[in-house]
């Protein structure tokens, strides 16, 4: 048996992905360009590496790893927001578990927890209405973050907190959204992205039409996609479809979960808790309009950054000059690209955000990259 039958065998269905792989190599012998095909979510990301989905294809197909991760493009400034917050003596700053480890531009929150710092870091954002109940001294602040899908969860959140008047609870809110930053990479001239597989979890909650613009503005295809290896695999051969037939469309490959029109019900309850803000920092990606959310006044005074301002730092720090997480977050540079990864940069010592999550293109390369080293399908034989 050869290496690359030895190889399907590891799916779960090494048919389907022998089937889809063939099939993608025959399509894309008619292609008159390569496709650079960004995942914008980390899920997928994840997914792509662990699997070796990069050695199923020819080489004229390129994944590029997209901005997917809300860890990740937290910028440094608001890493620091949530230090100068834990370390005031009647806070406690409580955030998620993914959230601990992200280097500011001193300390993260792990290090400035083991320097005094209360920081509670939780897995349910829910607990953060006990935590605040059982500490009625104390000034609790939850570090929201996360793109439209962990969105409805703080929402409900701020809403259950003015229900059950819980008035010690304050929210420092850095929810974005996805389309803004596709808009920033696809303005960027030296982007090579020609292709998207767009986030499903996203488009649970808004619908797959918010990629539409996208689509109409630039004359490239999305792909709404699930995170099975077969899930990636169709979706890839459905853009590689689109190109040859030089066609540029929005299409839902996860169509057992996602519908164009979402989750109007979390939609609304949403837009009730949040308004568009004028512009946030993406880190990587620097200063994008309408790209996050803020508080609604109606609850402004729930609001950390208000309530806090006067001891919020706002001075903007630049990532180290050799770590390259910008460059990955644009698409412009891979993981390998750069002369820190896996030496000075670890999953256990992050120099950039992008090692740090689980979602981080980075994390992903060092977790999986060796199976990127198996050989098969060598010159993209589909018959082999």
């Amino acid at each position: 048996m050869s290496s690359t039958t030895n190889f399907y065998q590891t799916y779960r269905r090494p048919d389907v992905v022998k089937a889809l792989s063939d099939k993608i190599h025959q399509r894309a012998a008619q292609l008159s360009q390569p496709l650079y095909i960004m995942e914008v979510c980390g899920g997928h990301t994840h997914t792509i590496m662990k699997y070796g989905l990069k050695q199923l294809l020819p080489e004229s197909l390129n994944f590029v790893h997209g901005p997917g991760c809300p860890v990740c493009i937290m910028p440094k400034e608001r890493i620091d927001h949530a230090i100068a917050l834990a370390q005031l003596p009647d806070v406690m700053l409580v955030c998620l578990g993914d959230m601990i480890r992200v280097p500011g531009s001193r300390l993260s929150l792990a290090q400035c927890r083991a320097e005094g710092g209360n920081v509670v870091p939780v897995y349910d954002p829910m607990d953060v209405l006990k935590i605040a109940k059982e500490n009625p001294t104390k000034q609790v602040v939850y570090f929201a973050i996360g793109f439209e899908t962990t969105t409805p969860m703080t929402a409900v959140l701020v809403d259950l907190a003015e229900r059950q008047q819980i008035n010690n609870l304050y929210f420092h809110i850095n929810h974005v959204l996805v389309p803004p930053a596709m808009n920033a990479v696809m303005a960027d001239e030296r982007t090579p992205v020609n292709a998207f597989i767009g986030p499903s979890h996203v488009s649970t909650v808004t619908g797959s039409h918010i990629y539409q613009p996208i689509v109409e503005q630039y004359h490239v295809p999305v792909l709404v996609a699930g995170f099975e290896p077969v899930d990636v695999l169709e979706s890839v051969l459905m853009l590689v479809e689109q190109a040859v037939s030089n066609q540029a469309a929005l299409e839902i490959q996860y169509s057992r979960v996602v519908t164009s029109e979402g989750n109007m019900a979390a939609q609304t309850f949403v837009d009730k808790v949040f308004a568009v803000r004028d512009t946030f920092e993406w880190r990587g990606l620097g200063n994008i309009p309408r790209s996050a959310l803020q508080l609604r006044d109606r609850y402004a005074h729930r609001d950390a950054e208000l309530r806090f301002a006067a001891q919020l730092p706002h001075q903007h720090h630049d990532d180290h000059k050799a770590c390259r997480c910008a460059d990955i977050l644009r698409g412009l540079a891979t993981p390998p690209d750069c002369k820190v990864f896996g030496r000075a940069c670890k999953p256990t010592r992050p120099m950039g955000s992008c090692m740090v999550s689980s979602e981080g293109a980075c994390n992903a390369y060092y977790r999986y990259g060796a199976i990127e080293s198996v050989s098969f399908l060598a010159g993209g034989n589909e018959n082999e």
